[in-house]
């Protein structure tokens, strides 16, 4: 069955982004190195990040993104990011008026839904949901199995949180992966089930 993990860039003190979704400069360490990280070029960050990232970018076949980020984001466009073969959107509404039914996109109502159509378009590979208010909601219903954050030393002091609005305590194993690049500290942390 595939993993779902729960990633993001994150600040210091736990923000994804500021209140007006402004990221700042969360992925100023995707510019910040030498070795490039896409077939573009345009992202280019340190070995040790590259060592790291580039395997768990390619391990991805879905990414799950709730109806803000993919609204944020004009849906990217139609083509999923990192290479990601499939985008799950948790949203109470339809697609957007046009958008092309050929695109890999899939619009579930609730995270039942969502967790069950990523695992299928999966195929036993990874599954990721974005940090934030649904990726909250996962890791609330048991559906995350490990949290990977890459944590940029700057302090936003608010914004939209990295685990969004969860209310209860959930245990972590102690983090398994501690990795400095430039600009950023790559962590990963099992979720105790």
């Amino acid at each position: 069955m595939s993993k779902v993990v729960m990633y993001a860039s994150v600040s210091v003190d736990g923000f994804i982004a500021a209140e007006n979704d402004d990221p700042g400069p969360l992925f100023e360490w995707l510019v910040s190195g030498e070795v490039a990280l896409d077939g573009g070029g345009v992202l280019k960050v340190s070995q040790a990040s590259y060592d790291y990232v580039r395997p768990y970018w390619d391990e991805i076949a879905v990414t799950i993104a709730g109806r803000h980020v993919f609204d944020i984001t004009d849906g990217w466009d139609g083509t999923p990011p990192a290479g990601v073969d499939h985008v799950v959107v948790v949203s109470h509404r339809p697609p957007p008026e046009g958008w092309d039914p050929e695109a890999p996109y899939h619009f579930v109502d609730g995270i039942a839904a969502a967790v069950a159509k990523a695992r299928e378009l999966a195929g036993g590979r990874t599954v990721e949901v974005a940090a934030g208010d649904v990726g909250s909601q996962f890791l609330a219903a048991g559906h995350v199995d490990e949290v990977r954050m890459d944590v940029v030393p700057v302090v936003f002091g608010s914004g939209k949180r990295f685990f969004g609005s969860v209310h209860a305590q959930h245990l972590l194993e102690d983090p398994d992966v501690v990795i400095q690049g430039n600009r950023v500290l790559h962590l990963r942390y099992r979720v105790r089930h």
